[in-house]
């Protein structure tokens, strides 16, 4: 594990003596942290299934799709990081609960829309969803040593698999309910099914959420000037770290967003087969966060992202050509499985640098990396509209990540520079 530089933050002290007491609460502040993750998470992509009966019923284009399919993406990434600085202020469980039921109700409100242009309306809110993932990271963050975190929040960060539940389940829950509904319409068919048992999840997690979680609240924030809060969003290295997210979650998210659609037109596959390929690319991506977080603590977040970075670029320089259903999906897992232990890594170095600022430097890398996958999509959709190469999708993540690992490498080279010289041990504060 690296050591911070000279000028982060000093690590919690309420982490030096843990009771048994203590210990149990703060397991379970990241059991139904995680939990509450993965569901609010299946909410947030919700319309990379449902968008694609949606699309059929309103006669969308391409572009109307992409839109629809990242407006979620936009709102959940811009509200990230007041919402971590507002979870660092008052607590995890109240930000985190207050969140599930608000997030409710543009949700049931998906299953009575009647036009394309309320539909965009409800993403919008509906984004709220994404916003959990600052208030987890800060969350958790608070309860544990600086140590652990690489793993912890690499537990946390696996509530990612939340998208293989919208991948498995909607197609199921699409064709349950006849489209004309059920109980006289009290209960929708068809699509509107799916926003309509997603409601009653993320009402049932705001009640166990609010039972379960401890109290009181460990709150880091409490006491600090708003500009002591914010000092961090004026280090260069977080926006650099906010870059290489982009690649490992960005990117996650507009694939899991965009591989339904890719594997129905492109391989001809039914909507349910769909979402099982897609689900195989999600599994990892999410499911070896830990390890990911494991091996940052272990070796440290350099090596780790740096091999995360190489391995993507080699599977999506072959994925940039056209390729028969079967290679296509085992390189789709290999970048999955890359992008869930370079997610982890990114964080591990936040936690290395800024233990006492997860709130805002997690919530403004998170949506840094969030933008990424609101934006990808619709760079998807254009690639594919200049191209006319459904494997340009493929070429425009390959770009993305070849700037980051050129960023990468070329900190490295200076540290490495400094380190020979003796000028200074780690990356001097906001040039790198």
């Amino acid at each position: 594990m690296s050591t911070p530089p000279a000028g982060a933050t000093e690590p919690l002290t309420v982490h030096a003596a843990m009771t048994d007491r203590e210990l149990a609460a703060r397991t379970r502040v990241l059991v139904v942290a995680t939990v509450g993750f993965t569901v609010f998470f299946a909410v947030w992509v919700m319309f990379a299934i449902v968008g694609i009966p949606i699309r059929e019923e309103f006669d969308l284009t391409d572009g109307q799709f992409a839109l629809l399919v990242a407006i979620p993406i936009l709102t959940g990434s811009i509200l990230r990081v007041p919402v971590g600085i507002l979870t660092d202020l008052i607590g995890g469980r109240l930000v985190f609960t207050s969140l599930l039921v608000v997030t409710a109700i543009p949700t049931y409100f998906i299953s009575r829309a009647s036009s394309y242009t309320e539909l965009l309306v409800l993403a919008f809110f509906l984004g709220l969803s994404g916003t959990s993932f600052a208030v987890g990271i800060a969350w958790v963050s608070a309860w544990y040593p600086p140590e652990r975190q690489g793993f912890v929040l690499g537990v946390f960060g696996a509530g990612n698999v939340g998208a293989s539940i919208t991948k498995l389940l909607a197609p199921t829950l699409v064709v349950l309910v006849p489209a004309a509904g059920a109980a006289s319409g009290v209960v929708p068919g068809g699509w509107r099914f799916v926003p309509f048992v997603y409601t009653i999840m993320l009402l049932a997690m705001a009640a166990v959420m609010w039972t379960v979680a401890p109290g009181p609240d460990h709150r880091p924030a409490r006491g600090r000037t708003f500009r002591e809060i914010n000092r961090p969003l004026r280090v260069l290295r977080v926006w650099r770290f906010g870059l290489y997210y982009i690649v490992v979650f960005g990117a996650y998210v507009g694939l899991a967003l965009w591989l339904p659609k890719y594997y129905v037109d492109v391989y001809g596959v039914d909507l349910r087969l769909a979402g099982l390929l897609t689900a195989l690319f999600i599994f990892p991506a999410s499911l070896l966060r830990p390890l990911g977080g494991y091996l940052s603590d272990r070796l440290g977040p350099r090596p780790v992202t740096y091999t995360a970075f190489i391995v993507m670029c080699l599977a999506l320089t072959w994925l940039s050509f056209d390729l028969g259903i079967v290679l296509f999906t085992v390189l789709v897992i290999v970048v999955g499985a890359m992008m869930g232990i370079g997610k982890a890594s990114v964080f591990r170095y936040i936690a290395d640098y800024f233990p006492r600022d997860m709130g805002v430097v997690g919530g403004l890398v998170g949506a840094i990396g969030g933008l990424g996958g609101f934006v990808l999509p619709l760079l998807f959709a254009w690639a594919l509209a200049e191209t006319g190469r459904p494997e340009s999708t493929f070429i425009v993540l390959l770009a993305a990540s070849i700037v980051s690992l050129v960023w990468l490498h070329l900190v490295v080279i200076k540290m490495r520079w400094d380190e020979r010289h003796r000028t200074v041990a780690f990356e001097p504060e906001g040039t790198s």
